[in-house]
């Protein structure tokens, strides 16, 4: 539950940061291209990542999820399908009784209704592929 409620509040200010973004300035698609263009591969993908270590999560788009660890790593998750409602939502909650997220764990899109947030559609996760800034030439 403490993992869950961590999450969750790395959703909402990822909210407020999208928020913001909308307010300076370019279209969401045209800045979920830029997210996904700052990084490139960086080695080769793993199964898990261990959850204490992780400080934020991005959604970038409805299949695309960047982690950013201690110490600034960031893991990109591709989804093997497009998750119905991550991107508008832009938040999502996990189960797990490990301290690793897998590639073998299903998400949650987190939805408003009423006064709550709610478990919307189930996705499954893709490998964490390690991910470096793109170094301007």
């Amino acid at each position: 539950m403490k993992k869950q409620l961590i999450f969750l509040a790395t959703a909402i200010v990822a909210v407020g940061g999208i928020a913001s973004a909308a307010i300076s300035g370019g279209s969401i698609s045209e800045r979920r291209a830029k997210a996904l263009a700052a990084y490139e591969p960086a080695g080769e993908p793993v199964n898990c990542i261990t959850l204490s270590q992780v400080r934020s999560s991005r959604v970038i788009d409805g299949r695309t999820i960047d982690f950013t660890t201690a110490g600034g790593k960031v893991y990109r998750n591709t989804l093997p399908y497009s998750c119905p409602s991550l991107a508008s939502e832009d938040r999502f909650s996990h189960h797990t009784s490990l301290n690793q997220l897998c590639s073998v764990d299903t998400i949650r899109v987190l939805q408003s209704y009423g006064s709550g947030l709610h478990e919307g559609a189930g996705c499954g996760l893709g490998k964490f592929q390690p991910m470096q800034k793109v170094q301007s030439k």
